[in-house]
């Protein structure tokens, strides 16, 4: 077991400093007393609305037990009244549960509009899935999850293949415990009604990864695909890059090397458009954080971890970027088990510098924290889940003097139909950056992401984008008449009301249109400008005049015979 070195810091400086703190320790007002709700090791916490009341709960993903297995414990449910008071509700929404969970994932799996939970397991143990049921209760799914125990510090849903629903993706440190040598991380497919299968061999690089702590369905390359990040405790961490079917190749040595990681996070430090990284205890052996800068294209990365000041030799196990003063860039919060958490600023480029008076500086053993507007004053406040050593007491910060968001949703990207010879339908992808990024993205209430269209100029119609994964999000548009315009853009609203929406993309659906079906522009006249989407087509299916399903030397051959004419 990690003893976690404490350093000297004062408890309590008078009521008059503790006031002057943006965040104040509400715990014992906020949660269930310990006569209710035992105080318990937890490993890691998830914000997700369970009962669809438009606040958000806590789940805690509990197990005892740090290299050496301990007693099972609940996967604790707190239930928020709107106002940030919880109450401990697992026996009646998830009665009979217990495992050993390092962590907790929300997500549809069956796409029946709520949410489920995923529980990986340490100590070669089957993962457990919760389906919801309705109304935030819940049943042991997990027999549809492929029989396979693992050892597992973490999971994430994500589309890894664009067809619409949400796979998994597992950490998995072989047949002992999370610190063994000997795993590689599992992908497991979904079918579309929350019934997965272990992915063939071939779409995830065939390597034993050692003591892997952390893993992160992120799109580093921008191009609207589920990336993967598997964050090491021992030796070099992975990037893996889908070529956006599933199928994973590994970045290799373009990432800088990582030390003693147990977290890893991702964010854009500099306002440049992609999302880069930091690790936890990864910079060196002596335990600093390392901050890796991304080119854009998620091929080349470099450390710039002396932009984070100080940047101490500490014990710390997660951290969280968020926009605290809503000035445009995102801030870090670290939590810390060595020490207490520490407040990073971030001067706009990337660069953090600690500012005390932030939080209180307590000394606890912080496993996990997170950052949301837990009582809606649109306001972010802060939970830390303890485990490992001390009371295993969680808290919650309360933001009670801070700036009130009033900053937009930036939707970063927005995917580019191409109808070929179709008329639809078509997904359309998106990927939305905000002020306040956990696991999953950005904290917006369900249906707030639309994806809004106009046909030839008509009244815009609006339909709800589903979340994919990280960042991104997913809707279909409708299959629309011949020879017709479709505009189209995306709207997000966040929970403080904030409305983003992004650029007006557009699309020509082809087709006869009473003209020349050479005329693929439907501008009148069959030119240079068809022959050239002609030639863009070739060996496609899109451009194909004849028929015959393939665009070749015959579907020249009449576009040129049509040459000049309507």
């Amino acid at each position: 077991m990690r003893v976690p070195f404490v350093v000297a810091a004062v408890l309590f400086a008078g009521s008059q400093a503790a006031f002057a703190q943006q965040f104040q320790n509400q715990t014992s007002t906020k949660f269930p007393p310990a006569a209710t709700s035992p105080n318990e090791y937890t490993n890691q916490l998830t914000f997700v609305d369970l009962d669809a009341d438009g606040d958000l709960d806590i789940v805690w993903g509990n197990g005892q037990g740090y290299s050496s297995q301990g007693a099972a414990l609940k996967p604790r449910m707190f239930i928020n009244d709107g106002n940030a008071v919880f109450t401990d509700q697992t026996d009646a929404r998830a009665p009979g549960i217990t495992g050993w969970f390092r962590g907790v994932e929300a997500g549809d799996m069956d796409g029946d509009g709520d949410v489920d939970l995923i529980l990986p397991q340490d100590f070669n143990k089957k993962p457990i899935l919760l389906e919801n049921t309705g109304g935030g209760n819940f049943i042991n799914s997990s027999a549809k999850l492929p029989n396979i125990n693992m050892s597992s510090a973490r999971a994430q849903f994500g589309d890894v293949d664009n067809d619409g629903d949400l796979d998994l993706i597992f950490n998995n440190s072989g047949t002992t415990s999370r610190f063994g040598t000997n795993g590689r991380p599992r992908l497991f497919l979904n079918d579309g009604l929350g019934n997965y299968t272990d992915a063939p061999t071939t779409q995830t690089p065939q390597t034993n990864i050692a003591e892997q702590m952390d893993i992160l369905f992120l799109d580093v390359d921008n191009d609207l695909d589920l990336d993967i990040y598997v964050g090491t405790r021992a030796g070099q961490s992975k990037l893996w890059l889908n070529d956006g079917t599933g199928v994973y190749t590994n970045l290799g040595a373009a990432m800088p090397g990582g030390g003693s990681s147990y977290s890893y996070d991702a964010g854009d430090i500099d306002g440049d458009g992609d999302l880069d990284l930091i690790g936890i205890n990864s910079n060196t052996s002596s335990q600093e954080l390392l901050l890796r800068n991304n080119n854009g294209i998620g091929t080349s990365w470099t450390n710039v971890s002396a932009q984070i000041s100080p940047n101490p030799s500490v014990d710390d196990n997660d951290s969280r970027f968020f926009d605290n003063d809503f000035d445009g860039d995102l801030d870090l919060i670290v939590g810390s088990l060595g020490s207490s958490e520490r407040y990073y600023q971030n001067n706009g480029a990337g660069t953090f510098t600690q500012t005390s008076g932030v939080i209180p500086a307590v000394s606890d053993s912080s496993l996990d924290i997170k950052v949301a507007d837990l009582n809606d004053d649109g306001r972010p406040d802060i939970v830390t889940a303890q485990g490992e050593s001390g009371s295993f007491q969680n808290k919650i910060f309360i933001n009670v003097s801070g700036n009130v968001d009033n900053r937009a949703p930036v939707i970063k990207l927005t995917e580019q139909v191409v109808p070929g010879s179709s008329v639809g339908p078509f997904a359309v992808r998106a990927q939305i950056f905000d002020d306040s990024a956990n696991d999953r993205g950005y904290e917006f209430e369900a249906n707030a992401v639309k994806l809004a269209y106009s046909v030839d100029g008509g009244a815009a119609t609006e339909i709800s984008m589903t979340w994919t994964g990280g960042w991104n999000y997913r809707a279909i548009l409708p299959a629309v008449p011949a020879c017709s315009n479709v505009q189209y853009w995306v709207v997000a609203t966040d929970r403080k009301g904030n409305v983003g929406t992004g650029p007006t993309k557009s699309y020509d659906v082809r087709g006869e249109c009473g003209g020349n079906p050479a005329d693929y522009n439907n501008d009148g006249v069959v030119d240079g400008q068809d022959l050239g989407i002609l030639l863009g087509g070739w060996g496609s299916a899109d451009t194909d005049l004849t028929g015959d399903g393939i665009t070749d030397g015959a579907d020249l051959g009449l576009l040129l015979g049509a040459w000049g004419t309507v």
